[in-house]
């Protein structure tokens, strides 16, 4: 009798957790396959330490093959699923195209950057939800430093000195801290005439930082940026974006080479194209993660909308420490369902508590509901990333321990071009790449998905940080990959080459005039040249 096919699609937090679950408890007796574009995990919640210099990217990947023995991975990214015919198509990364069959499905695809109405800000923005955007980002801030220093003019040095970032939650909050550690030991490195002191704005809508945390925690959090010299601007986000700066909803423009886009998060396009019902773009789940009228599909993660059983009528937030039990709750249901392991339960969850890296040895954290700050803070964060890692510990630790007796290395990698980290993207862990597609998701007769599509991204819509899932839980044991990794799931959100159908193959490498670079995203602004494709 030949075995039952379990399919999982996504390789985040939930995904990668329901892997390993399943592996465990199956035992062979199943046929578990893995649906992912790269073959490793994201651990986002280190991923703003990888933007400062402090960790090696490969440091926050986590090889599948090598951790998730008895499941097979498939590289590759889902374009469709077929619930009638019990069928996942997915296209390969060399351009292939391909299709799973199964006896049970995991949807586990995660979330991608969350986008509002704002003129400018796809075009002259980007996210934090991927390697790539990590490794652009870390790039893009020591070429403004350096060209700065080379700059004659006092304004242009100025704006290219000044760095915005909006969205005050637990990734911008991050990003705000450990980037500006990073630029200020950039800036001192430089010869005379040295460059202004760069300067960091974060800005939220809401009243206070950190709006997700104790408010003891969030004073703290405010207390540490603001000592540093960053400014913290509440109440206040962006009105307009253009090359040359952007325009805050108090009046005030600044002039900025830089903006990260740190809002909050929404479902993997894909979702939609399930064709089963939404709640806030999110899959409607039972406690038991399963699909109404379909008992052979689970959903978990950021894909899923799942029932807070402590709070009726709610749903649980979009962040890493859901995504990571939920996939557990989901492989234990599936192997219930195929009559390998103990019986089902409903998805129960108790909050273990956050925890900020604010860089260096300060932090904020509440592990157990336990307000912590400064070195203690500091501390107990980094123990529970180590507990909370598959892999990799050790390096991880190495690394921190040679950035605290080492000068920072400030260089430019020069990997990942501006142009192929677009912040209206449904794939923000994959890079872009020469010859892709504009819309992963338009298939014949359909229309693309644009991100007007859900309601919290309207205008006048509560803030995306501030939605029941807006931020993931960077910091929670496995916060949501961007659509697959951390930050999501990865089942085509994976770091990790453009899938398939993004490929080389369609537009030549060499671009001039009449080879605009791929992508949604068309600049209008003059982008540096350093910016420019080769």
């Amino acid at each position: 009798m030949s075995r039952p096919r379990v399919v999982i699609v996504g390789a985040g937090f939930a995904g990668y957790r329901a892997a390993r679950t399943l592996a465990r408890l199956t035992r062979d007796r199943a046929d578990v396959t893995l649906l992912n574009p790269t073959d490793y995990f994201l651990y986002l919640p280190l991923l703003p330490q990888v933007a400062a210099g402090v960790l090696e990217p490969r440091r926050v990947t986590v090889s599948v093959p090598g951790t998730v023995r008895g499941v097979r991975l498939v590289l590759g990214q889902a374009d469709r699923v077929d619930l009638d015919g019990r069928t996942v198509h997915y296209s390969d990364p060399e351009g292939g195209v391909g299709s799973l069959g199964y006896e049970r499905l995991v949807l586990a695809v995660g979330s991608v950057n969350k986008l509002l109405p704002i003129p400018g800000v796809a075009e002259h923005a980007h996210g934090f939800r991927g390697l790539p955007e990590a490794l652009y980002l870390r790039d893009h801030v020591t070429r403004q430093v350096e060209l700065a220093a080379a700059d004659e003019g006092p304004a242009s040095r100025a704006a290219r000195c000044t760095f915005v970032v909006v969205g005050a939650g637990y990734t911008g909050t991050e990003v705000a801290a450990q980037l500006q550690i990073l630029t200020d030991r950039l800036a001192r490195r430089t010869p005379p005439p040295a460059v202004p002191r760069p300067r960091w704005l974060l800005l939220d809508v809401a009243e206070r930082v950190l709006p997700e945390l104790d408010e003891r925690l969030s004073r703290t959090a405010d207390r540490v940026l603001r000592a540093r010299g960053v400014e913290v601007r509440t109440g206040t986000s962006v009105k307009e974006a253009t090359g040359d700066g952007v325009l805050l909803t108090d009046g005030e423009f600044v002039a900025s080479r830089t903006l990260v886009w740190c809002v909050g998060v929404r479902p993997d396009p894909l979702v939609e194209y399930v064709g089963q019902p939404l709640a806030r773009g999110r899959l409607v789940v039972d406690p038991y993660l399963r699909l109404p009228g379909r008992p052979e599909v689970f959903a978990c993660g950021d894909a899923a909308a799942v029932p807070d059983l402590g709070r009726p009528g709610q749903f649980t937030p979009m962040t890493a420490q859901h995504a990571w039990r939920q996939g557990k709750v989901a492989a234990e249901n599936v192997a219930a369902s195929l009559g390998l392991g103990r019986r089902r339960r409903p998805y129960r969850h108790r909050d273990l508590g956050f925890a900020v890296d604010l860089g260096g040895v300060r932090a904020a954290a509440n592990p157990f509901g336990v307000p912590l700050s400064g070195p203690a803070a500091g501390a107990v964060t980094r123990g529970y990333h180590l507990a909370a890692l598959p892999g990799n510990r050790v390096r991880v630790t190495a690394d921190w321990l040679l950035d605290a007796v080492l000068p920072r290395q400030g260089v430019q990698l020069g990997l990942v071009r501006a142009w192929s980290v677009p912040l209206d993207t449904a794939s923000p862990e994959l890079a872009r790449v020469p010859g892709g597609p504009e819309q992963p998701y338009a298939h014949a007769g359909e229309e693309p998905m644009t991100h007007e599509t859900h309601p919290e991204n309207q205008p006048g819509g509560e803030p995306a940080r501030n939605q029941p899932g807006g931020e993931p839980a960077k910091n929670q044991p496995g916060g949501e990959p961007a659509r697959n990794q951390p930050g999501g799931e990865p089942a085509r959100n994976q770091p990790g080459g453009e899938p398939g159908k993004r490929q080389p193959g369609g537009e030549s490498a060499k671009r001039g005039p009449d080879h605009p670079a791929p992508g949604p995203v068309k600049r209008t602004d003059s982008p540096d040249p350093a910016d420019a494709p080769e």
